[in-house]
């Protein structure tokens, strides 16, 4: 059975106070211990509404690419954001994520009366927000968001995998899987590893101390 659909309860709120265009924004990528996290803002028409969208993380990925496409067809403005590994490392990954949602934002073709994000709150928007708990559930333009950012992610993913075939990238995705931390033993961090992450820097350190033995 398909899980179900996200509702457009919120949206259908907005509309009928005149917020016409409602940007839902979501990310994709925060826990890896590899690879940019990403952000999507998705604003979707009144009609046709979109069948079948939710959270991004209950789909099949052969589900999700086929709801990426239709959204990127029908959707009034969609806009991706990114920040790799050495900004992560550098600002840590909620305030990266925070600068990739706003990216997205900031792609967008329109700019939006109303955002909704999944929980996290963006500062010095000009227009309201909510920030919804669960809002990939809750929110069908943030879970097309969520969905948008997922694809996205998991293409750049597969993309490095084909740079650092020794990490099977395009398997995990960069999360901390058995057999990614295997690889990490073996080879130690490669630049798309985010070192300030324990997973990363603790095998990092046991690479460096066994080189130096």
């Amino acid at each position: 059975m398909p899980p179900a659909a996200a509702p457009y309860r919120y949206e259908a709120h907005a509309w009928r106070a005149g917020l016409l265009r409602v940007a839902g924004v979501d990310e994709a990528g925060r826990g890896p211990l590899a690879g940019p996290v990403v952000a999507a803002a998705v604003i979707l028409p009144r009609d046709p509404r979109l069948r079948g969208v939710c959270d991004s993380k209950l789909l099949p990925p052969e589900r999700r690419e086929a709801l990426f496409d239709a959204i990127r067809i029908h959707a009034v403005a969609v806009g991706v954001g990114m920040i790799d590994p050495a900004t992560i490392d550098r600002v840590n990954i909620l305030e990266a994520t925070r600068l990739a949602m706003r990216e997205a934002l900031g792609a967008l073709a329109v700019l939006p009366d109303l955002v909704i994000t999944d929980f996290v709150a963006l500062p010095a928007l000009p227009c309201p927000q909510r920030n919804l708990v669960d809002g990939d559930a809750r929110c069908v333009s943030v879970a097309a968001a969520s969905i948008v950012a997922k694809v996205t992610r998991d293409r750049v993913m597969r993309e490095a995998d084909h740079a650092f075939p020794e990490y099977g990238f395009a398997r995990h995705k960069g999360y901390a899987t058995p057999e990614h931390l295997a690889a990490l033993d073996r080879h130690g961090p490669c630049p798309l590893h985010r070192r300030s992450f324990a997973g990363v820097w603790r095998q990092g350190e046991l690479f460096v101390l066994e080189a130096e033995d």
